[in-house]
């Protein structure tokens, strides 16, 4: 049942999402740009929100850290698509887990419901995104640990586990592409990296996983 499009940068790749998708004009699309709340550049939030009102969808921002479950609930269940942008994915994990809207997110996707990730929102489908600190320093000063802006976590970094492989956005793209690099020499032997620039995506169809390009 799962329908998942996974991206790097989805405003990149956002033209081939009706192939995967079908005819998604006039469809309704929950936009969760909590990630980027701390980042410092968030400009990709707009940009992935042009996107998608270009293909024709209905787009409602629902940036869950700061409403009611009961809004978070609402606003779920009453779309055709969860999309999830980029930024921090530390935070959006806390976040996710606090508001208890990661296993919202789960149950949906196992009903049937069309997921789309960009960046961290692509991360959190994985079992854990420990892995992905290297990249998220990012945009950081080099005395802060990107994990510091999720101290609920508690160094338990166990995500949602969608997906059974770890994707590596933005792969060969400045300013991550050493970043990229060094993760996936770091955990290349541990675990099953994916790594996708910003112009490609995995999307999955059921039990079928297919990495596309433009």
């Amino acid at each position: 049942m799962k329908k998942l499009f996974l991206s790097s940068y989805f405003t990149g790749i956002a033209k081939v999402f009706p192939d995967f998708s079908g005819d998604c004009s006039g469809k309704k699309v929950v936009f969760i740009p909590t990630a980027s709340l701390k980042e410092k550049m968030p400009f990709h939030v707009g940009s992935d929100k042009n996107a998608l009102k270009k293909l024709g969808m209905i787009v409602t921002e629902l940036e869950i850290s700061s409403i009611s479950q009961n809004e978070i609930v609402k606003n779920i269940v009453s779309t055709d698509y969860i999309f999830v942008s980029g930024g921090n994915t530390f935070f959006l994990l806390q976040e996710l887990k606090r508001k208890g809207v990661d296993k919202m997110i789960v149950e949906h996707i196992n009903n049937g419901k069309l997921y789309i990730g960009s960046s961290a929102g692509s991360i959190v489908l994985t079992k854990d995104i420990g892995y992905i600190k290297i990249m998220e320093e990012i945009g950081y000063s080099k005395h802060i640990d990107p994990r510091d802006a999720a101290p609920d976590l508690n160094n338990d970094f166990s995500s949602l586990s969608v997906i059974d492989f770890y994707i590596v956005p933005h792969y060969n793209n400045f300013p991550f592409k050493k970043a990229a690099e060094r993760t996936i020499k770091e955990y290349s032997d541990k675990l099953d990296l994916r790594p996708i620039s910003n112009n490609q995506a995995i999307v999955i169809d059921c039990d079928k996983v297919k990495q596309i390009t433009i």
